[in-house]
């Protein structure tokens, strides 16, 4: 039996998994214990091979997940020492690497809003089908952080290039589901009702395969780009800003949706 999860749901059925992100009153906001459980999921995952061919990450209701809870992430960050902040970071940051490092195909069913590290997570995925009403949002340096949060900057520029990637993280730009696809973010869009159609096609298609090829093929590919050192390097980077005196400022403007006075 699998393991029951407190912060997701989680069932398996026909040899997949899906995790749900189910706060849609919230549009399936993160609390710290997510993050946990995501990387611990994953990592039970690794040898389950067998049993669980492939992984789906999806939203419920409207979303598929707005990113971390704005004020109870950000108002304890705030207030928590430099260790504890470094400590998160490392959290968040071993929720891609586990889940990249999963032999099992992983799929991201993107119905709806994907933001700040609810859209890393998507992306941390192998492949992305998305809803024509889905957008993703970067919001981290406008929340007075780091874009290298969630390892996005090492996720980022290795899908859609470097260029692009500028322009998202430090424009905080949002994106419909037309250019996700023009930028290589999305692998396909489909009309909002086809959704769950499309994504019975890739289970089925996925689940035809031989998982050893799969699983090879998800590590070569990993190799090809991979350099753990950087997602390292990113949590340590992330936890920066987050203990300077300017990031409370940026924190009461992204929540009081003002301008931070601290700005030019």
């Amino acid at each position: 039996m699998p393991r029951e999860w407190s912060h997701f749901s989680y069932r398996e059925e026909g040899g997949v998994g899906t995790v749900t992100f189910d706060r849609p009153g919230d549009l399936n906001e993160l609390a710290f214990e997510v993050f946990r459980d995501v990387r611990d999921l994953a990592d039970e995952l690794q040898g389950r091979g067998d049993e669980v061919r492939v992984v789906v990450l999806r939203g419920a209701g409207a979303g598929f997940c707005s990113g971390g809870d704005a004020e109870l992430i950000l108002t304890g960050l705030g207030e928590a020492d430099p260790r504890d902040v470094y400590d998160f970071a490392q959290v968040t940051g071993a929720c891609v690497r586990n889940l990249r490092r999963l032999p099992q195909p992983v799929v991201a069913a993107v119905n709806g809003l994907a933001a700040g590290a609810g859209a890393v997570l998507a992306m941390a995925c192998d492949l992305r089908l998305l809803a024509e009403r889905a957008r993703f949002q970067f919001l981290f340096t406008r929340i007075g952080i780091t874009g290298g949060d969630t390892a996005v900057c090492w996720l980022l520029p290795r899908l859609i290039g470097l260029g692009r990637a500028s322009e998202l993280l430090m424009l905080n730009e949002g994106i419909d589901s037309e250019t996700a696809l023009e930028f290589g973010i999305a692998n396909r869009v489909v009309p909002d009702q086809a959704l769950e159609g499309a994504l019975e096609d890739y289970l089925e298609r996925l689940l035809a395969a031989a998982p050893a090829g799969l699983a090879m093929t998800k590590d070569l590919l990993q190799r090809a780009v991979a350099e753990d050192t950087v997602e390292e390097f990113e949590g340590w980077t992330e936890s920066l800003p987050m203990t300077r005196s300017e990031f409370g400022e940026f924190r009461a403007g992204f929540t009081g949706r003002r301008r931070p006075s601290t700005a030019p």
